[in-house]
C-alpha cells in the first residue's frame, strides 16, 4: 500500500517521499568494532511507500555467535552460511542512493560500516533515519518505543521478533505510520548525514587498560614517581616510544597523549623543541625530565592509591600537592547553587551505614500534572522563566511540537512562530502568558499514557537509577529545538574521584564516538538530538562519574539555541525514567547537562544545567584533556 493511498487525509507527504532502504541486523554482541553480524535483511521502498526489493541471509561470522537466547542463531545454524564479503556487493546495490532506515539506526549502521570495512569496501550510505528517534519526536501515546510496541500502535503485524527479515518488514509498516504522524505534526525528519566509514580509525582496536591508581599529583624535585602519576612523552627517544610506554604502564603509571595541569611529569630529551606538549608543560608549570632520568626513576616507583580507596588511608607520596581548582566561573568542579563541593564529596564516596539515605525527590504535582506545555516566543529569559513555572506547577515543559503536547503558551511574538498553523489545525489549546499565574485545565486534553510519563526533574534534581545489582545500559538523550544559528556537540567525560579523566580516551565526542571498552558511546540521532549511552555494569572502578555536556559550535551561545532537554532511561526504546529541561543564560557556550555517578553501590543521575562562557576546548582541559594537542 502506498503512502498516498494509505493516508489521503494528510497533506505534504511529498516532503517525505524518499527512496528508503530498511535494514535489520542480528549480531554476536553490542560493540561494532569487536562483534560480528550474524544475519542481515534489507527491504527497499520507493517514494510512494511501495516495496521494491527484499533480501536476507544468515552469515558465518567466524566467531562465537554470542547470546543465542536472544537471536536463536546457533553456531550449527550459521555453519555453511556465506561470509559477509560474499554478499557485500548485493547489499551495497540495495543501499546505494537510498536513505538507510533502522530502529536505533546508528547500531545497524555502525555494524554494517565495520563489516564493509573488513571486506575492504565503503558503505554506500550518505544519510540515515532512525525510527526510534523519529518517534521520540512524534511522541505517540504508547507505553514505550520498542519496535513491537510501535508496530501494535501503527497496526502492523509482528510474527517473529529478532528475526531480521520479519523485523525489517515490521519496520516498513512502522516507518509508514511514523511518516504519517510526522506529516500531521509538520515535523522535519531527523535525517543524519553519514561520514565515510572506511577510515582506518574504525578498524578494530584492542582496548587500553585503564590505570588502577588515583593521580597523586606532580613529581617533586628530587622525588620519586608514584603509581597513578600522569606521564606524557614528546620528541625523539633512544628507547622506542612503545617500549617506554609499556614499561611505564607496567610500573603503574598513567601514560597520557596530552599535557594538562594535572600531568605529573613530561619526559623529553629536548625541552626547547617547541612541541605542543612542551609548550603546554611550560605554561602549566609541569615538571620536565629527560629520558635517562625517567628510566632511572622507573626502577623505584612508589605504591599508589587504588581507585575507590581514600587517599587519606595511604601515606602521602613524595609529590607536589595537587593544584587547587581555578576560581574562574568556567572551571568544571567549582561549586554552583545546585552542586556544592560538599555534595560532590558525599555523592562520590560510599555512604556510611549509619548515615540515613537522602530522601528521593517526590514527583511534582499541581494544576499542570500530566500535561506537556510548549512555550512559544519571548526572549530567552522570558521563555526560561515560563518553562521553570510549568515545572513548578507539576507539568512537563516541551521544547518541540509533538503528539504529546497538551497546551501552548504564547509569549510576546509567539503568534508568529511557524508551528502555530499546525497547532491551530490540531486544536491544541493556546493560552496567554498570564495563564501560568492560575492555569485551568481544558477537559480531555490530558495525556492518556501516564504510565510511561517520565519523572520531571528541576535543575539540580537527582534520581536513583534502578535495577543496578548487575549494572545496566542507560541512555541520556539531549535534544533541542530546530534552529539554524549553529550546531551543537554533545560530549561525555568519564572521570575519577578527582574529577579527571584517567586516560585521554575517556573523552567521548563526535571525532571519537566511543571509549576503548565501548562502555560510553555517543550516538547521533538527528540534527537536534544526540545520545550518550553508559554501561554502568561494565565501567572500570576508576570511573566514578560520567559527565554529559553540550557545546555550541562557533560564536553563538545557548541564548541562540534555547532550552536543552535531557531524557534518561534504559537503552533500547524502553520508557524513559526522568527528564529535565535546562536553560542556560544567554552568553554560555558550553553547558554541563547531567552527571551519572556512583553513590556507594548504586548509580544516580543529576540534572545539572550549569553553563560556562568558554568553549569546548577549555571545558575539556578542566577535566584533564587538551583537545588541541597531537
Amino acid at each position: 500500500m502506498s503512502l498516498a493511498t494509505a493516508f489521503p487525509d494528510v497533506s505534504g507527504m511529498r516532503d517525505y517521499a524518499l527512496d528508503w532502504a530498511l535494514v535489520d541486523v542480528e549480531t554476536s554482541g553490542l560493540v561494532a568494532r569487536r562483534d560480528r553480524v550474524l544475519s542481515v535483511a534489507v527491504v527497499t521502498l520507493g517514494p510512494d511507500g511501495e516495496q521494491t526489493g527484499e533480501f536476507s541471509t544468515l552469515l558465518d561470522p567466524g566467531c562465537d555467535p554470542g547470546p543465542v537466547h536472544v537471536h536463536g542463531l546457533t553456531a550449527g545454524r550459521l555453519r555453511g552460511a556465506p561470509v559477509f564479503e560474499q554478499v557485500a556487493e548485493r547489499i551495497a546495490a540495495m543501499l546505494e542512493g537510498r536513505v538507510l532506515v533502522a530502529h536505533n539506526a546508528q547500531f545497524d549502521y555502525d555494524f554494517l560500516a565495520h563489516e564493509f570495512a573488513r571486506a575492504r569496501r565503503s558503505l554506500p550510505v550518505s544519510r540515515r533515519l532512525c525510527t526510534l528517534a523519529l518517534n521520540r519526536r512524534v511522541d505517540p501515546p504508547t507505553e514505550d518505543l520498542r519496535l513491537g510496541t510501535l508496530a501494535a500502535h501503527y497496526g502492523v503485524q509482528q510474527l517473529r521478533a529478532h528475526d531480521a527479515l520479519d523485523d525489517t518488514r515490521v519496520l516498513a509498516g512502522v516507518l509508514r505510520g511514523s511518516l504519517r504522524e510526522a506529516a500531521r505534526l509538520d515535523l522535519p525528519l531527523p535525517l543524519v548525514s553519514c561520514p565515510p566509514r572506511q577510515d582506518p580509525r574504525f578498524a578494530p582496536k584492542p582496548p587500553k587498560t585503564p590505570c588502577a591508581f588515583r593521580n597523586p599529583g606532580r613529581l617533586s624535585p628530587g622525588g620519586k614517581l608514584v603509581q597513578g602519576m600522569k606521564v606524557a612523552l614528546t620528541g625523539e627517544t633512544a628507547v622506542p616510544r612503545a617500549e617506554l610506554t609499556e614499561r611505564a604502564v607496567a610500573a603503574g603509571l598513567n601514560v597520557m597523549t596530552s599535557v594538562s595541569r594535572h600531568t605529573g611529569v613530561l619526559v623529553t630529551n629536548d625541552p626547547a623543541s617547541g612541541s605542543a606538549k612542551a609548550r603546554r608543560a611550560v605554561a602549566e608549570g609541569v615538571p620536565v625530565i629527560d629520558e635517562r632520568t625517567f628510566l632511572r626513576l622507573l626502577d623505584d616507583v612508589r605504591p599508589g592509591t587504588p581507585h575507590g580507596q581514600s587517599a587519606a588511608s595511604v601515606p602521602a607520596p613524595a609529590a607536589a600537592p595537587p593544584e587547587p581548582a581555578p576560581a574562574t566561573a568556567g572551571a568544571p568542579g567549582t561549586a554552583s547553587p545546585v552542586d556544592t563541593a560538599a555534595e560532590r564529596v558525599a555523592d562520590t564516596t560510599p555512604a556510611a551505614p549509619a548515615t540515613p539515605p537522602r530522601p528521593k525527590p517526590k514527583r511534582a504535582s499541581g494544576p499542570l500534572t500530566g500535561r506537556r506545555v510548549l512555550a512559544l516566543g519571548g526572549t530567552h529569559p522570558q521563555a526560561a522563566a515560563a518553562r521553570t513555572r510549568i515545572v513548578e506547577l507539576g507539568g512537563a515543559a516541551a521544547i518541540n511540537l509533538s503528539a504529546g503536547v497538551t497546551d501552548v503558551v504564547l509569549l510576546p511574538g509567539g503568534d508568529g512562530d511557524r508551528r502555530m498553523r499546525r497547532i491551530t489545525a490540531l486544536e491544541i489549546p493556546v493560552h496567554g502568558a498570564d495563564w501560568l499565574d492560575a492555569p485551568t485545565a481544558a477537559p480531555g486534553r490530558e495525556r492518556a499514557d501516564d504510565r510511561r510519563a517520565p519523572r520531571v526533574l528541576p535543575r539540580g534534581g537527582v534520581v536513583d537509577l534502578p535495577g543496578q545489582d548487575v549494572g545496566a545500559l542507560w541512555s541520556a538523550t539531549a535534544s533541542w529545538a530546530q534552529q539554524t544559528a549553529c550546531e551543537i556537540d554533545v560530549v561525555a567525560f568519564s572521570v575519577d574521584e578527582d574529577e579527571q579523566v584517567s586516560r585521554d580516551e575517556d573523552f567521548v565526542f563526535y571525532g571519537a564516538p566511543e571509549n576503548p571498552g565501548g562502555t560510553v558511546r555517543l550516538l547521533c540521532d538527528g540534527p537536534t538530538e544526540q545520545t550518550v549511552t553508559v554501561d554502568t555494569g561494565a565501567l572500570p572502578p576508576a570511573v566514578r562519574k560520567v559527565v554529559v555536556a553540550a557545546a555550541v559550535d562557533g560564536e553563538p551561545a545557548f541564548g541562540d539555541v534555547g532550552a536543552v532537554q535531557i531524557t534518561v532511561g534504559p537503552d533500547g526504546g524502553t520508557a524513559p525514567l526522568a527528564q529535565a529541561v535546562l536553560d542556560a543564560a544567554t552568553t554560555e557556550r558550553t553547558m554541563i547537562l547531567a552527571e551519572i555517578y556512583r553513590r556507594g553501590p548504586l548509580w544516580r543521575l543529576r540534572a545539572v544545567g550549569q553553563g560556562y562562557d568558554h568553549g569546548l576546548a577549555e571545558l575539556a582541559r578542566g577535566y584533564g584533556v587538551d583537545v588541541a594537542q597531537e
